[in-house]
Formats: C-alpha cells, structure tokens, sequence
C-alpha cells in the first residue's frame, strides 16, 4: 500500500511538472487569463467606481473578490481545453500503456489548475495593491480566503474536466465557462444586491458567487463573516464532490 501510494504521488507529480512545462512555454494562457480581469478591475475602478454606490470609501476593495472569481473562472477554461487536447491526441492512451498510476494524468491536470490560477491569482492581488487595494486582514484571514478561492478552483475545475472530456470540439471543450465567468455580474461583486430589481436580486441573493464575494470581502476587512462563510462552504464542497463523481465516472469511461 505504501509503495502503490508512494508510486502514485510521484506519477502525479511528473504529470505536474509536464502540464506546468506546457504553460509556461505558452504564457499567453496566463497573460489572457489575468489581462481580461485586470482590465475589468481598471474599467470598474477608474470610469463607473465613481458613480457606483457601495458604501464603502476603497471601491477596489469592494471589486477584488469578484474579480479574483472572475479570473479562476476564466483560467479553467484551459484546463478542459488542454484535457480535450490530450484526449484527441491519444497521450492518455499512451500513459495508460507505462506502468504509472492509471488516474495520475488526470490529476496532473488538476493541479495545474491549482497552481496556474494561484499565480493569476497573485498577480492580481499585486495590480490591486497598486490601485490602492488594502487589507487590514492577518495571516489567519489570509489563510481563509486562500481556502476558499482553492475550493472554488476545484470545484470549477471538476467541471472543466467533465467539459474535456465529454466535448465534441475545440470550441465545446471551452465554452462551458462563459457562463461562469459572466455569473458575477448578476451577484454582489459589482454592487449590492440592494439595488437590484426584486427577481435579478432574488437570484443574486441564492446563487454562489454572491455568498463567496461576501465572506472573501468580509475576511479581507477582518469584519464578521456571519453565515455566509457556511453557505460559501457548503457551494464549493456540494459544487466540488458531484463534479468529482461525474468527471471519474466520464474519465473511466474514457479510459475504459
């Protein structure tokens, strides 16, 4: 058992280090990734933040959640790509034909998703900074929202893998994320729910976006996180194990 484990770390870890090697000999997936938000937060911040009402006296400090949601939900989309790539291609057949472990490629994918959207993640967090984004958050806040944006990304992430490897086309492997990547907008990322129409709020109010933005930002303010911190929870791990269940049942099914 614990070589069969020690054997499967280090398969996965080779799977890492390959999918990692291919981003960054193509750092345009991390620039895309990164620019398309970064020129949100610019466009939010520096034309409409003077005429939107949040009640706070920082807009950037308001926006940033939203935004880092926006930026994960964007760098997933590669993810599925690459997967569908790698299926077209037969480099799964051809792993399953060395003595690694069977599932290793596949967890090579995730982690990189892991990995590269924490750097976008950085990235954006240090443009912020620049714009005047501050945080009276300790290391313990830190570490909250570092947990929550990493559920997020996984539970996205099992989405993109039953995208790649269910897709048709190109096109189909990346087009599940639009919708994600567009669900801030009709959440409190933007502004509050408050002034929203009774039906767009109602939906703004329940869906998960709103509930993430709001524990994030409130950590990020060291202010009390109330029950959004359980509802943010309870999305991301719900969202996470059906994407889970699903994707390994299409991964061995393609596999098989």
């Amino acid at each position: 058992m614990e070589a069969t484990k020690h054997y499967f770390f280090s398969d996965m870890s080779v799977m890492l280090g390959r999918s990692m090697r291919h981003i960054f000999r193509s750092m345009d997936t991390i620039i895309t990734v990164t620019i398309t938000p970064i020129a949100m937060m610019l466009l939010f911040v520096y034309v409409f933040g003077g005429a939107i009402q949040t009640g706070t006296d920082n807009y950037v400090n308001y926006l940033l959640p939203g935004i880092l949601l926006m930026a994960i939900a964007s760098g997933i989309a590669y993810t599925s790509y690459r997967l569908f790539m790698d299926m077209q291609r037969g480099i799964f057949e051809r792993f399953h034909s060395m003595p690694i472990a069977r599932s290793a490629p596949l967890w090579g994918h995730v982690l990189t998703s892991l990995v590269s959207n924490a750097i976008s993640v950085v990235v954006i967090i240090l443009v912020a900074l620049l714009m005047g984004f501050r945080s009276s958050a300790g290391p313990g806040e830190w570490l909250a929202v570092a947990g929550i944006l990493t559920l997020f990304t996984l539970a996205l992430t099992w989405i993109a893998v039953i995208a790649g490897l269910s897709a048709k086309s190109v096109d189909g492997a990346g087009a599940f994320a639009y919708p994600l990547i567009f669900l801030p907008f009709i959440s409190s990322a933007f502004v509050p729910t408050d002034s929203m129409p009774s039906v767009v709020r109602a939906f703004a109010e329940n869906q998960p976006v709103t509930s993430i933005v709001e524990t994030i930002r409130a950590l990020l303010s060291r202010q009390p996180v109330g029950n959004d911190i359980w509802v943010a929870l309870a999305w991301c791990v719900g969202i996470m194990v059906v994407a889970y269940v699903f994707a390994m049942r299409a991964y061995r099914r393609k596999a098989g």
